[in-house]
């Protein structure tokens, strides 16, 4: 098997070396990673400049880009053969409900949204900022990936990928599959003036997790719940927004409207 791996927070970062390193008894591991952190490009690609990929080892490449331009480059000429699946991650941090629009882990794994396989985008999900320079951390979570994926992966429909989760505890209890959870409005900007009196802004942190459930959803919990828990998030996510429950009423109220 010919796995691709990219992610988010470039080339070197711990979790993509534990990661390539993990699943390198499945097969043949290519990584193509940003030459730095792009965290929270989603999938964007670069349309205004030219991309450079450079080869700093074997089977392991750098590109001045978005994480999904490493993914679309791989897939589209950058090499002779083609992947069996694509693998993004390991990030550093979680990406739990309405991450998913930002996050670049998410938009890498899209962009194997068409193989055979559905792609999967993989993040550390830790309470404790210091535990994302812990290797044994990422160690744990890639030996996971490799399990995962050595099991037989599931079929999803066209055009989905699986949002994976994992907790940064000691002893993992389980996995669960889980839907995408919500976050409440996010925290406010943070203002600066800098050393030349320049007003500054920091976008501020993410919303806290919403607690109630979902209409429907009795015996399935919720992305944040199962990582609150110590359990695996297995979430199936799709790249058709489209909201098919309200097609009917909105074209009944456009032929109103017209009227």
């Amino acid at each position: 098997m010919n796995i691709l791996v990219a992610n988010d927070d470039g080339v070197f970062a711990p979790g993509i070396q534990a990661l390539a390193k993990a699943l390198q008894p499945l097969g043949r591991v290519v990584v193509v990673a940003p030459e730095s952190e792009r965290s929270g490009y989603s999938s964007a690609l670069t349309l205004d400049r030219p991309l450079r990929p450079i080869q700093i080892a074997p089977d392991m490449w750098a590109i001045n880009g978005t994480p999904a331009d490493c993914v679309y480059l791989s897939m589209n000429g950058l090499f002779d053969f083609e992947f069996d699946l694509v693998v993004s991650g390991i990030n550093s941090g979680a990406n739990l409900g309405d991450d998913v629009l930002y996050s670049g882990t998410i938009g890498a794994a899209f962009e194997g949204r068409l193989m055979k396989q559905a792609a999967i985008a993989v993040s550390l999900a830790g309470s404790d900022v210091r535990s994302y320079e812990s290797p044994e951390s990422y160690e744990l979570a890639a030996q996971w990936v490799h399990d995962f994926i050595a099991g037989g992966l599931p079929q999803l429909p066209p055009r989905h990928i699986f949002n994976i989760n994992i907790p940064d505890v000691a002893e993992i209890k389980g996995a669960q599959i889980t839907y995408q959870g919500r976050r409440m409005q996010s925290k406010p900007i943070s203002s600066h003036v800098d050393p030349r009196g320049r007003q500054m802004y920091w976008i501020g942190l993410s919303g806290e997790a919403v607690t109630e459930p979902r209409e429907n959803m009795t015996d399935i919990q919720s992305d944040f719940f199962a990582i609150a828990n110590g359990f695996v998030s297995i979430t199936p996510i799709q790249m058709d927004a489209t909201n098919y429950g309200i097609l009917k009423s909105l074209r009944s109220w456009l032929y109103e409207t017209e009227q």
